[in-house]
């Protein structure tokens, strides 16, 4: 979402939890976000933005500098990776008696378990993470669209494509970059959406953008947080 205030224009995403107050926080890239009790009108959200707005304006500045270098990860405890538009630091546990090294999200972290804690281990067991949750979160939203549509996809496949974040072709395969799960969900379902709205047109003509903007109304700020934070989408 945007706003803007005092001449400026901001992006920030709102994540709504089980709490009693508004909290803006600035992340490591200089991305803004604002956690609200369940329920909080957009008016009290922008309100608090408002009265924060040169400071939030100066760390989120700040952060940006940091960051203008892309920020090499390490594979060890503390580092953050993103999971649905958050970020959450890893914990990893290393133990020679793994069958297999494999993640899971616990909440407020990524818990990684390995047979043996190295660099290649951990990064490896995190993309099969994200593939592995990639595929769920696209399957689900696409069930959820398809009966608004006559076609069905004829296969659903996770892919490296670093040029593209969702593909369909002809025969309606559609593909998806196992990044996405690193999006925030109403993103991944825009991606969903795109792409199955290529199964009825297969350019990009404004018949097309009806079409999306017929179920998303609001798919260019999706878009939009797709363009700035690729950059800090990786493993």
């Amino acid at each position: 979402m945007t706003h803007t205030f005092s001449g400026e224009t901001i992006g920030y995403n709102i994540i709504y939890k089980n709490r009693k107050s508004i909290g803006i926080y600035v992340d490591f890239y200089g991305q803004i976000e604002v956690h609200a009790p369940k329920g909080t009108p957009i008016t009290d959200i922008l309100l608090r933005l408002e009265s924060n707005w040169e400071r939030i304006i100066q760390k989120s500045k700040e952060m940006k500098e940091r960051t203008n270098e892309p920020v090499e990860k390490v594979y060890d405890y503390g580092e953050v990776f993103l999971y649905l538009g958050v970020s959450y630091p890893i914990v990893i546990s290393s133990n020679l008696d793994e069958k297999q090294d494999y993640v899971v999200f616990e909440h407020d972290k990524i818990s990684i378990f390995v047979k043996q804690h190295t660099d290649d281990t951990v990064k490896q067991a995190l993309k099969r993470f994200y593939y592995q949750r990639c595929k769920a979160l696209v399957e689900a939203q696409i069930r959820i669209y398809q009966a608004d549509f006559k076609m069905k996809p004829r296969s659903i496949r996770i892919t490296d494509d670093s040029s593209n974040w969702g593909t369909c072709n002809s025969k309606f395969e559609i593909t998806f970059n196992w990044k996405l799960a690193m999006a925030p969900l109403e993103v991944i379902d825009y991606v969903v959406v795109h792409e199955m709205c290529h199964m009825v047109h297969l350019n990009h003509d404004r018949s097309f953008w009806r079409l999306v903007g017929k179920y998303l109304p609001d798919y260019e700020q999706y878009s939009n947080w797709l363009a700035l934070s690729v950059w800090k989408m990786t493993v």
